[in-house]
């Protein structure tokens, strides 16, 4: 939702800034917590001794720069940013400063409630049926949304994979199975999780699955020979 940004000005209670000097209590309270970066990805802001600090993208203290009483600049994102109540919902934001003067503020970023979860949340707490109850919002919402992206859940569990996290990498193929049940290249993936869990059963059954989609799939079709030679 977009709003002029020259109103904010105006309007001093929609804008939670801190004093000069520190950050105090207020807006602390108000900034701290998780922030809706995308579908499945946050920005937390938390405070160390009245310091501000982000953790986005693996880097898990970022510094912003303080530019005066309501504004940071974030080094790492190449922007200035600040937190905000949108008065359409009341709710409360951390916007990207526009560059342009006069330009629209852009509510992007909404700060989550205390306890509410994103799909990637579910998953490291191996809550997997939650997960991928998640994840099917998300394409519901946005078939194209990059979060839920073939290409990338599969190389997410591979990476998984190679980590020995067999049981984490074998949910999140089977989430990938549920999001795209018609690919050949899903079934494959879930069925080299099957086969280093040593489930021989269940990864011939999905290696023959990758094959009705794809009968030419050359790697299906050897490890299948392979397979069933073996039992």
């Amino acid at each position: 939702m977009k709003f002029n940004y020259f109103l904010l000005f105006l309007v001093f209670p929609l804008l939670f800034g801190c004093s000069n000097n520190s950050n105090n209590p207020e807006f602390i309270k108000k900034a701290t917590g998780r922030y809706l970066f995308n579908s499945d990805e946050v920005i937390e802001v938390y405070f160390e001794d009245n310091e501000i600090y982000l953790a986005w993208r693996g880097a898990k203290k970022i510094k912003p720069l303080k530019v005066d009483d309501a504004t940071f600049f974030v080094k790492e994102m190449n922007e200035k940013i600040q937190f905000l109540t949108n008065p359409a919902n009341q709710k409360d934001y951390l916007v990207l400063v526009p560059k342009e003067e006069n330009a629209p503020v852009v509510y992007n970023f909404m700060k989550l409630e205390e306890n509410e979860k994103i799909p990637s949340d579910y998953l490291k707490n191996k809550e997997f049926d939650k997960a991928l109850e998640g994840y099917l919002a998300i394409k519901k919402k946005d078939s194209l949304d990059s979060s839920i992206d073939e290409n990338y859940l599969n190389s997410f569990g591979y990476k998984t994979l190679r980590e020995k996290n067999i049981e984490l990498a074998t949910a999140i193929f089977k989430i990938n199975v549920a999001l795209y049940p018609k690919s050949s290249n899903v079934y494959d993936s879930l069925g080299e999780a099957y086969l280093k869990s040593g489930d021989t059963l269940k990864a011939i059954e999905n290696y023959k699955k990758s094959l009705i989609f794809d009968s030419g799939n050359l790697r299906a079709i050897n490890q299948l020979k392979k397979l069933e030679k073996k039992a």
